[in-house]
Order: C-alpha cells, then sequence, then structure tokens
C-alpha cells in the first residue's frame, strides 16, 4: 500500500518469490467475462453493509480477518471544498473481491487516543501489518500530539487495532522505550516487517542522527513492543517500507533513504539482532520498487529519477556493492519523474514494473533477463483528472495481483478504480470494481 509521510516504497510477495505487492487474499474469478469486466458503482448502492466477521488470516491488509484483503483509502473527498480532513477509510473484501458498500471510516473523535486532553486534527495511516499476533491487521497511523518545542518531542504514532469487526476501538500511542530513542526528532515513518526472523512483526521508526529504533514485536495492546535495544546506525534518515527480504536468508530488509526527499538510499539488511547491516547502495532517484523482475538469486530494484527509471538486478548484500546491471552499465526505462510500485499481474512468478506520472500509468512485465519495454501495457481510467496508483494486491483471489488506481478531480469529486490481473494481458482495460471515497460521507 502507498501510506504517508514519507515517500514510498512499494513491492509484493507472491508465488514464493517474496514479489512485494502480491497478496493472497480469495475469492473466485467472476463466471463470465461480462461480469469480469463490468464495474460495480458503489456510488448508486443504496446503503452501507455491514462488515463481515471475520475469525483471523494470514492475509495482508486483512482487518476483520475473513481472510480477504481490505482497502485502506486516506485523503478522502470531503462534503466541501477546504473542508477538514474526511479521516480514514476501509473497503472491505469478499469472495468476489472488494465490496465498497461494506466500508468503514475511521476519524479522529471516535478513534485516536487523545493525548493531553486533546483530540489529533491529524490522522493518517502509515503502515499496516499484524503487529500483536491475533490474525487481525493493525493500522499504525500519525497524529499530531500537542508539543511546546521543548526537548524531546512526544511520539506521534498510535497503533489501531484490527478485529473481528476492523478497528474498532480507540487506538493507544505507540511506547517507544526511551533507550530505544536518540536525539530530539519527532520518531516518524514506521515500516512494518519481521527484521529479527522470530515470526512477529516489528517496527523500525526513525530515531534522528543516522539512527533507527528498533522494536521488537509482538507488540502489547498498550502499544508497547516485546523489546527494543539502543538505536542502530543507519546510512540515512528516512526509512522507508515495506519490507522484503532481499537476500532471501529468513530476515526481512528495508530500504533507507539520505533524506525524505528524492536523493540516494541504501539497502539496510535484518539478522538476529535486527536491521544492523547495510547493503547495496542505491542510485538517486524519487521513488524505489523491489520484486523479482529478472530470475536472479536476490531480489530488484527500479530507482525512478528525472531522466529515467535505472534498474539494478540481483542486489548485492555487500555495503557498497553493485549489482549485475545498474543505472551506470545502462539498464534504464525511458519514464523520467515516475512513481514506482511492483506486482506480479500475470501470475509467471515474475514482478511487473508499475510507472506512473504525467505520461500515465505503464506496466512493464518481467521477464526472466529482466524487465522489457516490449508488450507493456498502458492503463487508462475512465474518469479524467489527476491519477495516481493506490496499490496493488490479489483483492479477488485468483493468485494474480490487481492494480487500484484513484482519480483525483476536485477536492469533493474522485473515482477508484480497480483493474484485475490477467494472464494473458496483464491487466483488464477496464476496472472490475469502480467507486468514489464520497461514498464515506454517507451515513
Amino acid at each position: 500500500m502507498r501510506l504517508r509521510r514519507s515517500t514510498p516504497l512499494t513491492g509484493t510477495a507472491a508465488a514464493g518469490c517474496l514479489l512485494l505487492l502480491a497478496a493472497c487474499g480469495h475469492g473466485p474469478a467472476p463466471a463470465a467475462e461480462d461480469a469480469a469486466t463490468a464495474p460495480v458503482r458503489a456510488a448508486q448502492a443504496p446503503a452501507a453493509l455491514p462488515v463481515p466477521h471475520g475469525e483471523g488470516s494470514e492475509v495482508p491488509d486483512d482487518f476483520n480477518g475473513d481472510g480477504h484483503r481490505d482497502l485502506v483509502l486516506d485523503d478522502l473527498v470531503t462534503a466541501e471544498s477546504h473542508a477538514d480532513d474526511a479521516g480514514i477509510g476501509i473497503v472491505y473484501g469478499s469472495s468476489r473481491g472488494l465490496v465498497p458498500q461494506a466500508r468503514q471510516l475511521l476519524t479522529p473523535k471516535k478513534h485516536a487516543a487523545p493525548v493531553e486532553g486533546q483530540l489529533p486534527a491529524v490522522f493518517e495511516t502509515e503502515a499496516s501489518c499484524d503487529l500483536d499476533g491475533d490474525g487481525f491487521t493493525d493500522l499504525v497511523v500519525t497524529t499530531d500530539p500537542p508539543y511546546d518545542g521543548q526537548g524531546r518531542p512526544p511520539v506521534p504514532l498510535q497503533l489501531l487495532f484490527g478485529s473481528p469487526s476492523g478497528p474498532t476501538g480507540r487506538a493507544v500511542p505507540l511506547a517507544i522505550p526511551d533507550r530505544a530513542r536518540y536525539g530530539n526528532d519527532w520518531p516518524e515513518r514506521p515500516v512494518c516487517g519481521d527484521f529479527d526472523g522470530d515470526g512477529a512483526e516489528d517496527l523500525v521508526v526513525h530515531a534522528s542522527g543516522g539512527r533507527l529504533s528498533h522494536l521488537r514485536g509482538p507488540f502489547t495492546r498498550k502499544g508497547a513492543p516485546r523489546g527494543a535495544g539502543a538505536p542502530v546506525p543507519s546510512p540515512g534518515e528516512a526509512p522507508t517500507g515495506p519490507a522484503a527480504d532481499v537476500n532471501r536468508d529468513g530476515y526481512d530488509d528495508l530500504v533507507v533513504r539520505t533524506s525524505a526527499g528524492p536523493g540516494r538510499a541504501a539497502l539496510v539488511l535484518g539478522g538476529p539482532d535486527g536491521p544492523t547491516r547495510t547493503g547495496a547502495t542505491l542510485p538517486t532517484g524519487v521513488d524505489i520498487a523491489l520484486g523479482a523482475f529478472g530470475k536472479g538469486k536476490a531480489l530488484d530494484a527500479a530507482v525512478g529519477g528525472p531522466d529515467g527509471t535505472a534498474l539494478g538486478y540481483d542486489l548485492p548484500t555487500a555495503a557498497g556493492g553493485t549489482s549485475r546491471a545498474s543505472s551506470s552499465g545502462g539498464a534504464t526505462l525511458d519514464t523520467p519523474g515516475s512513481m514506482l510500485d511492483a506486482a506480479d499481474f500475470d501470475g509467471d512468478g515474475l514482478s511487473d514494473l508499475v510507472s506512473s506520472g504525467s505520461s500515465g500509468v505503464r506496466v512493464h512485465p518481467g521477464r526472466e533477463t529482466g524487465l522489457t519495454t516490449r508488450a507493456a501495457v498502458t492503463v487508462r481510467p475512465a474518469a479524467t483528472g489527476t491519477t495516481r496508483v493506490l496499490t496493488a494486491g490479489d483483492f479477488d483471489g485468483d493468485g494474480l495481483a490487481d492494480l487500484v488506481l484513484r482519480t483525483h478531480r476536485s477536492d469533493t469529486k474522485d473515482s477508484v478504480e480497480v483493474h484485475r490481473g490477467t494472464a494473458k494481458a496483464l491487466l483488464t482495460a477496464r476496472a472490475t470494481v469502480t467507486f468514489s471515497t464520497s461514498q464515506f460521507l454517507a451515513p
């Protein structure tokens, strides 16, 4: 999923290859092609449906634990221009994929934890994973707690735990022990991952001064990690998710940028002591996607820059190492200024690269020898406006990732489209689900 404040890193886990964005949701494909390509327009739905109750699962982004992937939506449209933030929306999945009528709105008034008696005005999704290991995905949200500018700031992150009915209670502030903090920066940019290989989801957050806080899971319902040591030295200031086991050694790894904006980045490798080792360096860029774009021993990287997308294959684990191909070796795609995502849309076990920017949304298929511009697919949303990729994942349970786009027309108008993955054409030309986030304005 693509979540804010940090510049996003996107990818999948699929077909045994740890492709960073392919999900494992459930639900058969429609029986006929007409059903597969007919949009479902939630704006015409008469009323909201109740959230289905689940018993827990290991499916990513399954907040109600019913075995079906759900969709998180930030930046919802509002009833009028320049209105306050409407909150965080969740559209729940089913055996047929996303059901826009089965929706839930999370607002600071009902779901945020007050700090010093004040409810936050900011309430934005940063990451999602099962932090307490109960089979229900949890949300990590950022807030704006009171701070007078003196000394160490409070922790702005809160945990909103999933349940059979989704995230229904109030969030709790994330507890970062003093021994795990460093300097006086705001602890932010959380990344989920099993960085120490114990099977529980951890969190890594920015500490300051080139250090990261590694919080070991599982977490308690009071927001406390199982453990946390001293801040970990890091090659940069901005940890970026989602995490992935790049070198396939059983420990999740993450990308850390030198700063929050465009710039150089490096892999930080997990191990028994957490994310303590610096691996390959990556070229300067505005966005990064990891995936198995070719048949290699390790995952590959795509780095979007002003002159195109630089490609690196078989990322090395040694600090300062160079990959089998890189921008200096001439491996580039002509996609200047693009934001990047990766997922396996056609089910061949290789990641396909999504580039989105001023030239539109294009999907470049992965091949055994690496990405190719041949047979690239352009996805054209039905709505007009500014389109960006929200996420990619298997929302209909057919083993193929689907692409979710949002086209923003104004503060009060937008359109969300889900394009299904397909073995023959990467993605369906027409959206299989279409709705507006204005549905969350309805009671």
